[in-house]
This record gives structure tokens, sequence and C-alpha cells, in this order.
């Protein structure tokens, strides 16, 4: 059985500093859950700069063809020169997990790769549970969010009891000016004695 190639290449320095604040900055920025995604970021925009550089003395039409599909991926390229200036933060953006920070759905990245691991997040129709999956420039108006609303049952149990007085006022609000007074007459007769109210039955 073939061994799958590695998707990443680790850094050379386990321990560097500069290279560890920076990283853990990005983690923080996109929502990261480990640092292995910086490093398949790095590989794949690694693999896209080499591919450039075979293209440079190329025709034009092969450079066009290469240049179409990265914008066809989403990448902002015009020519060469800028596929080589592309680095890892721009392969991370098109992450489905940043796309719904961009497009406003979430309020920050923890919430974004939350609804993406729970199947709450669809692209064009069909529901996408990876936060690593790339966005192409044609997905990015078919993203939405499916989430599962409570139902009324749910809400009601949900809804804290109104103290007495307040229902009261809440009841008399409700009826209008007309049955107002009703409503009062009622609530003092409940109020008396039995006795009293008897008193006042004789007494028509």
């Amino acid at each position: 059985m073939l061994r799958k190639s590695s998707q990443m290449k680790r850094p050379k320095k386990a321990f560097d500093k500069v290279r560890i604040e920076e990283e853990n900055e990005i983690s923080k920025k996109f929502g990261l859950k480990n640092k292995k995604e910086i490093w398949k970021a790095e590989s794949k925009i690694a693999i896209l700069r080499r591919r450039a550089k075979d293209l440079i003395t190329a025709d034009t039409e092969k450079q066009e063809e290469f240049l179409s599909k990265l914008k066809k991926d989403g990448f902002d390229v015009k020519n060469i020169a800028d596929v080589l200036g592309l680095n890892k933060e721009d392969w991370l953006k098109r992450r489905l997990q940043t796309m719904l920070m961009k497009k406003n759905l979430v309020k920050n990245p923890k919430e974004a790769r939350q609804l993406i691991v729970h199947k709450h997040v669809k692209i064009n129709g069909n529901v996408v549970n990876i936060p690593s999956y790339m966005i192409k420039k044609d997905e990015e108006d078919k993203i939405t969010l499916s989430l599962i609303r409570k139902t009324k049952e749910m809400e009601k149990r949900e809804i804290k009891k109104v103290p007495n007085e307040n229902v009261e006022k809440e009841k008399i609000e409700e009826v209008g000016d007309e049955k107002v007074e009703d409503l009062v007459k009622e609530n003092e007769v409940e109020k008396k004695p039995n006795e009293e109210v008897k008193e006042d039955i004789k007494n028509g």
C-alpha cells in the first residue's frame, strides 16, 4: 500500500521565537485549530510560486490559462508577478471559515468554525462541514446558514412566569377601556370575604 505524501512541510527550526509569535497571531486571526493549517497553506503557496516561475518564459497562452484558473479559485492575480507575491495569508483568506467572517454571517472565527463543524453551513444548497474548504470565486455568493430554530414549545418553556400583579395589568391593557371597570369589580369581589359577598348579593 502506497503511503500518502504529506501536504505540508514542517519548519526546520522547532523553536524559532519570531516564527512562533507570527504563527500565534495568524492562528488567532483566522481561528485555526492548530498550526498545521498554516504549514499546509505555506506548502500550497510554494507550489503555486514554483509553477509561476516555470511559466515566466512560457507562452502567453499558457500563462493566461494558469492565471485564469487562479482567478476562478478566488485569487486576485493579473500577472505572474502577482502570483509570486502571494503568501500564506492569501491562501487562508479563501477558507470557508474566513469567508463567513468576511460576509458578516458570524461574529468571530470560533463561531464560524462551530457552525461549520455542526453542519449549519451550506454552499449552493449542499452542507459543507470542513472549515478549511477553499471557496471558489463563483461560490462566494452561494454561502448560506441553516440554523435550527427553536420550536414554539421550547420557547414557551423558557418564558419566565410573570408576577400576579403584572398579569392583571397585562389583562386590563389587552381588554381595552370598556372592560377595565368590569375587571376591577371582579378583582374587588374576589378580595372580599365570603360573608360580605353574600350580603352584597342579598342587597342586590
